[in-house]
């Protein structure tokens, strides 16, 4: 009977099956991967956000779920966690808070290896921030310092490292993908958040393809022209332009076409480059096959924030000081007979454009746009799972869930943060900074989507309706399988959605804002 439900289930994937026949069907293959395992942020080179393998947990018995195992971080500087783990057969990797990286049992929490980052090098931020990608018995991932790394899956010894930027400021956000021999990459930076008598800017953001085996550089696309000094800042400090564009965000991949697909970020000072752009490049070579630029101009920094920035915010004057790049991951998807491809903005928009040429099928507007910043929008990725478009909204007063048809942007439901996020659970002691917002990448499953929010509770929704089918508040204190006691917080951003695998759900918290930083943060896995 299991296997016969099985089939009926791969069946009824309809569009999703399609795709991942034609476009995901290299996945497993590539990445000698099972159906159900989850084994990048993406979920599979296009990007869906979505585990068709998953039979366990339905709307039917999702509100069963209970905590299975916690993980608490020891207590660092550094408390945020945003690693959003990935899982293979019966192992979950993941990076944390303090420097390490993580293997251990998926199922119990059971340790495995650790990986110490700071034996590559002791010096900088060594944290990760991205999810990881695992494929052929190698773990990819980066850290906040610009290294990457290729850990043997089994035992997490070092095959290799290299420090894909040295920037000082570089990091890394952009969660990898690996196809056909090499593993692409984003690289961005913390630049932007410099003062006054910082000699702003000189960092290019950038797009790596290396050897999976190696390491070695195949190709790097520069997302904006070198930096040149023009003058001075009003403190002095050296003024360089133009700058910034970092990608913040994780490619997909189209392998029918070997076309390769990133959002890009903001300028940082100048005007120019490839900002607030989708690009379409070769994923062989890394040349352009086609870019759209869905904003006219961007140029900020934090200090845009400022109501009187007295120069050092140039775009402000003429409205361009937004922020509102692309920090999404793209979806490539099958809908009015062709392929798109869609990313959303923190603009609020979420965009749809023909895969082949780049052409804007339609767009819609999703959150309230709100200037410097850039907080209200899309953060940083949306799911699909064959039927519909599941989309997240930030501060968007407040952030909502989306279903969208894919064929035409028309909205199908729309669910807001609950407004009691902030009055429930452990956020109600804290009413001066809960805020009703999702930053992770929206999940899904057959009949279920899955997010998070600022208020610390972790929801699933019924696919169909949008009617908050589970929810679980993190704000509280947990004791670790590891021995160490950690408290969680808002549900993490970059990296930190909701993963659904082997009838497990797994969720990162500890994000902005901190409800507390007493304790590091905790990684919770739940099931039936």
């Amino acid at each position: 009977m299991r296997i016969l439900s099985w089939g009926r289930r791969l069946l009824a994937l309809g569009a999703v099956a399609a795709l991942s026949a034609g476009l995901t069907g290299s996945v497993s293959a590539a990445t000698e991967q099972s159906p159900g395992d989850w084994a990048t942020f993406q979920k599979d080179l296009v990007g869906s956000r979505y585990n068709a393998a998953e039979y366990r947990i339905n709307a039917m018995n999702v509100g069963n779920l209970k905590l299975r195992w916690a993980f608490a971080y020891p207590k660092t500087d550094n408390t945020l966690v945003r690693s959003e783990p990935a899982i293979v057969g019966d192992t979950i990797y993941f990076g944390g808070s303090d420097g390490r990286f993580y293997a251990r049992d998926a199922r119990t929490g059971a340790a495995k290896w650790e990986f110490d980052l700071r034996s590559v090098s002791p010096e900088g931020f060594a944290v990760v921030w991205d999810a990881p990608a695992v494929s052929g018995g190698t773990v990819f991932f980066g850290d906040a310092r610009g290294y990457f790394y290729a850990l043997d899956a089994r035992r997490g010894t070092l095959r290799w490292s290299t420090r894909i930027d040295s920037h000082p400021a570089a990091t890394v956000t952009s969660s990898p993908i690996v196809y056909k021999g090499r593993v692409y990459v984003g690289v961005s930076s913390g630049e932007n958040t410099a003062g006054r008598d910082y000699p702003c800017c000189t960092f290019r953001g950038h797009l790596d393809a290396l050897d999976t085996r190696t390491g070695a550089l195949a190709w790097r696309y520069y997302t904006v022209p070198e930096p040149r000094q023009v003058g001075t800042w009003p403190s002095g400090a050296a003024k360089y332009e133009p700058s910034g564009v970092g990608v913040w965000s994780s490619p997909v991949v189209d392998p029918r076409s070997g076309t390769l697909y990133v959002g890009t970020g903001q300028n940082y000072t100048g005007s120019g480059g490839d900002f607030d752009t989708l690009l379409a490049l070769d994923a062989r070579t890394g040349g352009v096959r086609w870019k759209n630029q869905v904003t006219k101009a961007d140029t900020w920094r934090s200090l845009c924030n400022d109501p009187e920035p007295a120069g050092y915010c140039p775009g402000l004057g003429d409205g361009s000081a937004l922020d509102y790049d692309i920090g999404s991951t793209p979806n490539i998807f099958r809908a009015g007979g062709r392929t798109l491809v869609g990313v959303g903005q923190k603009l609020g928009v979420y965009h749809a454009f023909d895969a082949r040429t780049g052409e804007v099928v339609w767009r819609r507007q999703l959150g309230v746009p709100l200037p410097s910043g850039g907080i209200s929008g899309i953060q940083w990725g949306s799911s699909f799972d064959g039927k519909r478009l599941y989309i997240a909204t930030y501060f968007a007063d407040p952030g909502t869930m989306f279903a969208v048809n894919p064929a035409d942007g028309r909205v199908l439901w729309q669910t807001p943060n609950p407004a009691d996020g902030c009055t429930t659970g452990g956020a109600a002691r804290y009413p001066d900074i809960c805020t009703l917002a999702h930053a992770p990448a929206a999940t899904s499953s057959p009949g279920l989507v899955w997010e998070g929010a600022n208020d610390g509770k972790v929801r699933a929704y019924d696919s169909r309706t949008g009617s908050v089918l589970w929810s679980y508040d993190t704000i509280r204190t947990f004791t670790g399988v590891n021995g160490v006691q950690g408290m969680g917080s808002a549900i993490a951003g970059t990296g930190g959605g909701v993963v659904v695998s082997h009838g497990m759900v797994y969720v990162q918290s500890g994000y902005v804002p901190e409800y507390s930083t007493a304790q590091g943060h905790v990684l919770l896995a739940f099931s039936l």
